[in-house]
């Protein structure tokens, strides 16, 4: 997959492009469906298929005390976005210039201009450029002009079929906060993962007798709600690697943590990670975060939790 920034000095004139636009946050099951038809349009038409989205949420620069949480950063996206097969993946650097671009220049500049867009496929409801003016209505306006055709597309669900129990990343961001990790990775159609350096704790898990690698996760990433689950860790090497997962506050030793902590115990697997960036999957929720009376009994439950993860990851 060619990924295309706005400002590179490229021009898709030639073969035309089938194109869609959006944040595709997560690239979840709805936004893969959206993909699979736009490939098949775009084959029937003899044309490239690109999708254009954004280096960050548009949110973040036009309501940034509003802005979701991210399911998935920049990297993360563009890497399942060439999962999907797409031809090209056209990113949208967005700051405060851009979110003061006419939705018609983006049309002309962006899509004609440069992209040389034949076939524009969006959501019936999607809304873009300054003050959110663009809609299918003027796509589809400026189409006949500029000669590409519009199609709107319905919601669907998980399955792909039109449901106004759509699959979207804001459903998938309140499942992970309400603690339904099983409903947000059917959503997603995998397990949902953030990325982070591992960087140095306060070495209480290795006195456990259970190292951890604790991950930093960026602030702007969606985690699921505090627990233990099971899951896995893909480290430098590319290896996925059985885990368990702490994410809380650590109640048994800290009374009012402000922040949640991601741990990670690599199962049946030791080596300095420290300063290296680890990809952890939530595959599935164990229990709730615990406050216990003694460190023997929060001992003895992180076995039981290990054991868990094991049989259930690793049979």
């Amino acid at each position: 997959m060619d990924v295309i920034y706005d400002n590179d000095e490229v021009n898709l004139a030639g073969q035309g492009s089938a194109v869609t636009i959006g944040a595709f946050d997560g690239v979840h099951r709805g936004h893969r469906q959206v993909i699979s038809t736009l490939q098949k349009l775009a084959i029937e038409r003899g044309l490239r298929t690109v999708v254009v989205t954004f280096d960050r949420h548009p949110a973040s620069v036009v309501r940034p005390d509003s802005a979701p949480l991210l399911l998935t950063d920049l990297d993360q996206k563009l890497e399942l976005l060439a999962e999907c097969g797409v031809d090209a993946t056209f990113v949208v650097r967005f700051d405060e210039t851009r979110s003061q671009e006419s939705a018609a220049d983006f049309i002309t500049s962006d899509l004609v201009g440069t992209l040389n867009a034949k076939l524009v496929t969006v959501g019936s409801d999607f809304h873009f450029g300054n003050k959110r003016a663009g809609n299918v209505a003027l796509l589809t306006e400026m189409g006949s002009e500029l000669g590409f055709e519009t199609l709107a597309h319905e919601l669907v669900d998980q399955n792909g079929q039109p449901s106004t129990e759509s699959v979207s990343s804001t459903r998938i961001r309140a499942a992970l906060r309400s603690g339904d990790l099983d409903a947000a990775n059917a959503m997603l159609g995998r397990p949902h993962e953030v990325r982070g350096i591992v960087g140095h704790g306060d070495g209480r898990a290795r006195d456990l007798g259970f190292r951890t690698a604790n991950v930093a996760v960026p602030e702007a990433i969606c985690l699921p709600a505090d627990g233990i689950y099971a899951g896995w860790c893909r480290t430098p090497d590319g290896v996925n690697r059985a885990c368990a997962i702490s994410l809380g506050r650590r109640p048994t030793f800290y009374e009012f943590a402000d922040t949640s902590l991601l741990e990670a115990h690599l199962i049946d697997f030791e080596a300095d990670l420290y300063g290296q960036e680890l990809a952890v999957q939530f595959v599935a929720h164990l229990r709730n975060e615990l406050k216990f009376d003694s460190v023997e009994a929060l001992i003895a439950q992180m076995g039981k939790d290990v054991d868990q993860c094991r049989t259930l990851l690793l049979g």
